[in-house]
């Protein structure tokens, strides 16, 4: 295990250093007490789930009443879209809990500003970005998970899952679905896992005949393990967490984990580069790591930055265990190769926008 978490971890870092610029400026030098708010209002960008949201905010509201938060929340992708379309008119102070890899990217373009939140030190240095003063933080790991409504499959007489390779039995045509990478960190992670344990040839004739049992390709990570709890349908690609919460809400769903090992990345929170920074932005980014936030991110998640692995009912042994070895670099660089040739494949059985 330590082996395979060391790999793991230093191809964090081999993409935090290859998107990453190769010195501070000065506005990255870090901010004094005096700068920051304990009032004042903020806003703040995520893609971290509503029910995430309202139950983490609860705390920092009772620690800084005065301060109001107004939540912009999407998926992923969107989020990420919003901001590098905003990045010479940035409308957000703050993101928080969206992907590092869309954090790195942004950094590149010059979209966040360095600030090290009280407590940074607690982070593991592979999870955060290696410049002096970090242009983001993460908080915690999510990944590839299969969500099967139980009463679905029994009543449709639907063979055991364990791998990506079972999803090929044509006797799930038509009921499964998967969220579009395009939009949805939670698809993108996936499709990366498939072309790096498959190899791209072999992965993206992987992905055509997933997509013949493909029945929709939705816009949020979380749907198809919401989908499949409602039985909407028998089988959701999506990511832990959503699954495991449907089934701790009494759901008739198992959790999978592919036994060859999921895609994944990390929730990381930044400060956007903005002219004028926020002063409340500061004390929200504290707050976002600390320890209280920290255990309530703990809740949701077993694997958190501060190297602090919790049990989580639903994770056999090592949570770790389950991760791929990532290599978020080659991610990076072939991202819009991998988003291009996906949509060109399989966007006609994409959910309508809303």
């Amino acid at each position: 295990m330590k082996k395979k978490l060391l790999s793991v971890l230093l191809s964090v870092t081999v993409l935090a250093s290859a998107l990453s610029f190769t010195a501070c400026s000065d506005k990255d030098k870090n901010v004094n007490t005096d700068e920051k708010a304990t009032e004042g209002e903020l806003t703040v960008y995520t893609a971290l789930e509503d029910e995430q949201v309202s139950t983490y905010l609860e705390d920092f509201n009772k620690k800084y009443p005065d301060i109001k938060v107004n939540v912009v929340r999407e998926s992923t992708g969107i989020i990420t879209a919003k901001l590098i379309a905003e990045k010479d008119n940035p409308q957000a102070d703050v993101v928080w809990g969206t992907a590092a890899s869309s954090m790195m990217v942004l950094d590149d373009q010059g979209g966040l500003k360095g600030y090290a939140p009280e407590g940074v030190e607690r982070i593991l240095p592979e999870f955060k970005s290696d410049k002096d003063t970090p242009t983001w933080v993460g908080i915690d790991a999510w990944e590839t998970a299969i969500v099967v409504n139980t009463e679905e499959a029994e009543k449709l007489n639907l063979p055991e899952i364990k791998s990506y390779d079972d999803l090929l039995d044509p006797a799930f045509k038509g009921h499964i679905v998967m969220s579009n990478p395009n939009s949805s960190g939670t698809g993108f992670l996936t499709v990366s896992a498939v072309l790096q344990l498959m190899g791209e040839d072999e992965g993206w004739e992987y992905l055509d005949k997933l997509d013949e049992n493909i029945a929709m390709y939705t816009h949020s990570g979380s749907k198809p393990a919401k989908m499949a709890s409602s039985g909407e349908c028998a089988v959701g690609i999506s990511f832990g967490y959503a699954g495991l919460s449907q089934k701790e809400d009494g759901a008739p769903v198992e959790v999978i984990f592919p036994e060859e090992g999921s895609g994944w990345d990390l929730e990381a929170n930044a400060l956007i580069n903005k002219d004028e920074i926020n002063p409340v932005a500061y004390t929200f980014l504290d707050w976002a790591i600390s320890d209280s936030a920290m255990a309530l991110y703990k809740e949701n998640y077993p694997i958190i930055t501060t190297n602090d692995v919790g049990e989580y009912e639903g994770y056999e042994g090592d949570p770790l265990e389950q991760l791929i070895e990532n290599d978020f670099s080659w991610a990076a660089s072939s991202r819009d190769d991998i988003l291009k040739t996906w949509m060109e494949k399989y966007d006609a059985k994409s959910e309508a926008e809303e």
